[in-house]
């Protein structure tokens, strides 16, 4: 185990499902009502923890990024203490990486994850498969004390018994059916051939 501040190549995986677009039909929620979210879990994050000591944050590539670094602002402004926060890729670590194609990117987790409360996000949980793999990524870094899962939003469909600690939407949702996440909004719609315009990655 061993704590970097780049560790090992960030892969973005490409197959022929990922080659579509979204074509949005609902606003579930606006840009107030995430930042709504984003303050309530950041105080579900403080009581769960009894503060922020030894608590990091680390954002899923790519959606759960912007989360991450959302959160770690909430934080601060609450307790005005500035929490680590990093990103991880789990490309390498998929049960499906040999049916998919990888361009290598980076990791960035400039902190020790060792006997930490690792508070890992995403945008959008569905399967839970990209979950499990992030999970190997951290744990990569070092032994953390606990890992939690904050998520924006949670589509259902699980595949493995994976289940977040903080969540800012329940959204039921069909299988074929696709979410967009930003700090704008949360949009539910679906996916057409990328021959009819440009592609969004999976959601797992």
């Amino acid at each position: 185990m061993q704590d970097a501040d780049l560790r090992g190549p960030r892969a973005v995986a490409f197959s022929r499902d990922t080659m579509r677009r979204f074509v949005p039909r609902t606003e579930v929620l606006n840009a107030a009502d995430i930042a709504r979210a984003i303050k309530r879990m950041a105080h579900e994050i403080l009581e769960r923890n009894s503060g922020l000591d030894d608590v990091v944050i680390v954002g899923l590539e790519r959606g759960g990024v912007p989360i991450a670094e959302a959160l770690g602002e909430a934080l601060e402004s609450i307790e005005g203490i500035a929490v680590p926060v990093g990103s991880v890729d789990a490309s390498f670590h998929r049960d499906d990486i040999s049916t998919t194609s990888i361009l290598p990117e980076v990791t960035r987790i400039p902190f020790s994850v060792s006997d930490k409360h690792v508070v890992l996000c995403d945008d959008v949980l569905f399967t839970g498969r990209t979950v499990r793999a992030a999970l190997d990524a951290v744990t990569d870094f070092g032994r953390p004390r606990s890992i939690q899962l904050a998520v924006m939003v949670d589509r259902g469909h699980r595949e493995l018994p994976i289940r977040p600690d903080y969540i800012g939407k329940n959204l039921p949702t069909g299988r074929d059916e696709m979410v967009r996440v930003s700090l704008e909004s949360v949009e539910l719609g679906s996916r057409v051939p990328l021959d009819e315009g440009t592609g969004t990655g999976d959601q797992t």
